[in-house]
């Protein structure tokens, strides 16, 4: 099964992600099948291409959590962001 997910690039302490369509089992820095773009969270910047992500998409790749709150974000597709930091439940004291 493809995934659209993130490749770590750059130096140490400057991380740089590049946007990629690979095989979902497929390691970080594994091969990929297809580029879409990039993304630096250090600066909040990103650049994909849009009608790349929906081909893709419409082909049956699936997008990490992450890179789908990247697309929602750019407005590229429209769904509500995932929640990825999910606060635990305390219990409740009695």
């Amino acid at each position: 099964m493809l995934a659209i997910k993130l490749k770590r690039i750059g130096k140490k302490g400057q991380a740089t992600y590049r946007i990629v369509v690979a095989e979902k089992r497929s390691k970080m820095t594994g091969k990929f099948t297809d580029d879409l773009g990039w993304w630096n969270p250090h600066q909040n910047k990103s650049v994909i291409a849009s009608e790349k992500a929906l081909d893709w998409m419409k082909k049956g790749a699936q997008p990490t959590a992450t890179v789908h709150n990247i697309l929602v974000k750019k407005g590229i597709i429209k769904t509500e962001k995932i929640v990825l930091h999910k606060k635990p439940v305390k219990a409740e004291k009695k």
